[in-house]
């Protein structure tokens, strides 16, 4: 009889062990193809298929390493050596967006604090966006998508920041919004540029000196909007920049990464660098490190960022952004 049940137990084992074994072959071409993919976006090709692979890479490196947890578990040796170099490459190719390497503060530089955030545009909860913008107690705000409801009660969402610079109304999307610069101290609107792009422009009387912040919405990358849209509007956001004189802050909603072809845009052609990026800033319903930080802040060389967080939700479906920056060290 023990001979028999013993039989039977290696006949029920078999075919898990055939299954284990398949699963572990199966996954190597998963896990190159990943490994391929990284190397495609670390070349840096601009075309929009690379490009838009590249806006997920924070996700991909999450799943990548929970992937290889599990095979790790199911003691799918092929599987985890795979999967670990796998999350290496894909972290060399996240790395960028999240370790910023950043230039030493001035001695004595006071700290400018900033808050910007998309709101967006059928957010209501005007309380929720008060208390975010309260907890963050920022010196400058930069709020983008602000809806009919917000701008129907601007002066209690902006109670202690009297100075405000407003762009044009947009249209793009299902109702019209705004974007909004508003500081504790005083501003000097810049004349808007109607030239595609959705954004506002200021010139802050800052601790600092005077400081030219700017707020910019970008359209959707392709497939979801045409290819070219955000390459011609960051085109038009040089033009901008190129007329500022002194240190600046270009802050909003970029739709990319740092590490994409508009990053590497604004970086090149803009001499901008950006804020570290992690954790992410989109979508909140995903917990902050699986998000992607489409939610950004550049600075020109005069500066250099002290902090980096995220802000108290808001009711939006992105996370506001919390920076801190001064004058950098010569």
């Amino acid at each position: 009889m023990e001979t028999g049940v013993h039989h039977k137990a290696q006949d029920r084992s078999l075919p898990r062990a055939l299954i284990f074994r398949a699963l572990d072959w199966l996954s190597l071409p998963v896990f190159a193809g990943i490994i391929i993919l990284s190397a495609l976006l670390r070349s840096e090709i601009g075309h929009r298929w690379i490009d838009i692979f590249a806006q997920f890479t924070a996700p991909l490196f999450i799943a990548t390493i929970a992937a290889m947890i599990i095979a790790a578990l199911l003691r799918l040796k092929r599987a985890v050596w795979a999967g670990f170099l796998a999350s290496i490459s894909v972290f060399v190719c996240a790395a960028p967006q999240w370790f910023i390497e950043g230039k030493a503060p001035a001695d004595g530089a006071p700290v400018v604090r900033l808050y910007s955030a998309n709101v967006y545009y059928l957010n209501e909860d005007v309380a929720a966006m008060r208390r975010s913008i309260e907890a963050a107690d920022a010196d400058i705000l930069i709020l983008i998508e602000l809806g009919q409801a917000p701008l129907g009660q601007l002066d209690t969402l902006l109670e202690g920041y009297p100075h405000r610079a407003d762009s044009m109304r947009t249209d793009v999307t299902r109702g019209p919004s705004r974007s909004i610069i508003a500081s504790r101290w005083p501003l000097r609107q810049l004349a808007s540029r109607p030239n595609g792009l959705h954004s506002v422009a200021a010139v802050a009387e800052t601790p600092l000196g005077d400081l030219n912040v700017v707020g910019v919405h970008l359209t959707r990358p392709w497939p979801f909007q045409y290819q070219w849209g955000q390459i011609s509007q960051t085109m038009a956001l040089g033009d901008i920049r190129r007329t500022l004189e002194g240190p600046v802050i270009i802050a909003g909603d970029f739709n990319s990464v740092s590490n994409g072809r508009i990053g590497r845009q604004m970086k090149q052609d803009l001499d901008m660098t950006p804020a570290g990026g992690f954790p992410g800033t989109w979508p909140t319903n995903l917990p902050a490190p699986l998000g992607i930080t489409i939610d950004q802040v550049w600075r020109s060389y005069e500066l250099t960022f002290t902090s980096r967080k995220l802000g108290r939700r808001n009711g939006s479906d992105h996370y506001p952004v919390v920076t801190e920056f001064t004058l950098a060290a010569e």
